[in-house]
Order: structure tokens, then sequence, then C-alpha cells
């Protein structure tokens, strides 16, 4: 799984030299300055509301007023670093919704420039076709559905599982990998259902190559890291990445088995 996640990440720095060559500017630019500004505003809303539901939270079970009667600051210690740790499960629940969303709304688009890199990757042109692109939407909605279900299912896990003292520390990382894997899985089917996959044979298909799943997610996460240059790249930075992932780290234009 290693390799694999080393492949996607050496796919971005591969995408970013093929957009240069091909000047595909055009569609990183579009879905990207919608994507930052939805991210931004979303972003601000969220972080403002979900500490008013932290503190609900810690009223309604008791914790506030259990932590007042005593005096202790290894214990406030670990109630202020429990609070972050919640911040951050939440803000991994919410950026998973707004992601969703976005790929919903942008599969037209990212159905295309998948199917574009490939391509060009291959050095022939795929005939359009708007009854294939119909259902190349249809399946990225239907995907996008089904992942965003199992990631809320596991999120209320560790939702829950952060509410416990030291264990709950590691669940942003759980939270993280989870991500990571749910969106690269999103990214990588636009090639799945392009080579044919259905979806249980392109959920089956991921499921045993991971590591570009959640190589990919990874580099697209970090780049959100770098404010609005990164928010403006990252979506369609990811669908190429991963449409050039599957084949190897030498570009050899075989999908992976």
């Amino acid at each position: 799984m290693l390799k694999e996640i080393i492949t996607a990440i050496q796919a971005y720095f591969k995408t970013h030299r093929f957009i240069i060559k091909h000047r595909l500017w055009k569609w990183i630019l579009i879905p990207g300055l919608l994507y930052m500004l939805l991210f931004a505003a979303g972003l601000y809303f969220f972080w403002t509301s979900s500490s008013a539901v932290i503190e609900w939270g810690f009223a309604k079970t008791g914790v506030q007023s259990w932590l007042d009667k005593f005096n202790d600051s290894w214990l406030r210690f670990l109630f202020i670093f429990g609070r972050v740790m919640l911040h951050l499960v939440f803000l991994m629940f919410y950026f998973s919704l707004f992601k969703y969303t976005f790929l919903i709304i942008g599969s037209p688009l990212f159905a295309y420039l998948s199917e574009k890199t490939e391509a060009i990757l291959e050095g022939k042109d795929f005939p359009f076709s708007f009854p294939q692109l119909l259902k190349d939407i249809l399946r990225g909605i239907r995907i996008a559905l089904r992942n965003m279900l199992w990631q809320t299912v596991y999120a209320i896990s560790i939702f829950i599982l952060a509410f416990i003292p030291v264990v709950g520390w590691i669940t942003p990382l759980i939270s993280l990998m989870v991500e990571c894997y749910y969106l690269g899985f999103s990214m990588l089917d636009y090639s799945c259902e392009r080579h044919k996959l259905s979806t249980s044979q392109s959920i089956s298909f991921i499921g045993k190559h991971k590591g570009l799943a959640i190589g990919n997610g990874l580099v697209f996460l970090l780049m959100h890291l770098i404010p609005f240059l990164g928010w403006l790249l990252a979506p369609s930075y990811a669908v190429i990445a991963a449409t050039i992932s599957l084949y190897g780290e030498k570009g050899d234009n075989k999908p992976l088995a």
C-alpha cells in the first residue's frame, strides 16, 4: 500500500507538468474559483457554529459541570485538548459533506476532465457521447451518495469515540484516513467507469488499491493548507492525478490491475 500512496503523490507532480504541457488551465480555473468561494464561506460559518454545538454537547452530557467541581490543571488540559480534537473531527465531517455536494455539482466537468486526461495519455480521442456523459454523471452521483452514507456512519462512530479520554485523541487521525480514502475513491471511479467496471467491480478494485485512493485524497487535503491558491487548484488536480496514477509510476498506458 505504501508504494501506491507514493505513486498517487507523485501523480500530482506529473499533473502540474501535464496541465502546462497540454494547456488545460481553463478546465482548472473555472471549477476552482467556484470551489474556492464556496469552501471559504462554508468554512467560516461552520467553524463559528461548531463551537456552539460543542458547548451544548458538553453541557448536556454534564462534562462541563463535572469539570467545574475540580480545580485540576491536568484535567483542564485534557478538557481543552479534547475540545480541539472535537473541533477537528467536526471540521472533517463538514469537509466531507461539502466535498460530496461539490462532487455531485461538478461531476459533468470532472467526468470530462478525467476522460480528456486519459485520451491524451493514450494518444487517442474518445468521441464525445452525450448519453455516455450522462451515464458518467449519474454514476458519479451514485458513488458520491454511497460514499457519503458510509462515511457518515464512520463519522458518527468516530464522534462518539472522541468523547473517550486519551483514546479520543487519535480520532482526528482516523477521521483523516477515512476522509482521504473516500475522497480518492470518488476521483478514481471516473476512470473505473470508463474501463467498463460496474459499481461493485469499482468498489472491489479500489478496495484492492487503497493506497492510490488514500494518497490522492491526502494531497488534496494538504493543498487546502495553502489558502486560496490550494483551494483553487485542488479539485481538478485531484481528478487528473487520479487518472494518471492508474497508469503506474512510469505511465505505461496500462491501468493497474
